[in-house]
């Protein structure tokens, strides 16, 4: 199994931001046929080091994950949460 996180810090932390984040990256679901499972949330301890949002995205294999990151339902997300954001972190794993 391949895990993809990413950390988005929205570039104005409002209300109304957070939930498009959220509603844009809820849109995965279902709509990635190598997208086996995606985990959301938001962080509620708002310290300096803290990012709003973080995205796990599971896949059976590296290929899936190839797959995904070229999707055509991935890329116009991939540009909302730029619009949205200041900053993001990712790694890419695989485990058991």
């Amino acid at each position: 199994m391949v895990k993809h996180i990413v950390m988005f810090k929205l570039a104005e932390k409002t209300e109304e931001n957070l939930s498009q984040a959220m509603a844009t990256l809820n849109s995965l679901k279902g709509n990635i046929e190598t997208l086996k499972f995606l985990e959301l949330g938001t962080d509620f301890l708002g310290s300096e080091r803290s990012y709003d949002i973080v995205l796990t995205a599971f896949f059976d294999d590296c290929e899936g994950l190839k797959a995904y990151a070229g999707h055509k339902n991935h890329l116009p997300v991939v540009d909302k949460m730029r619009s949205l954001c200041s900053s993001s972190v990712v790694v890419d794993y695989e485990t058991e």
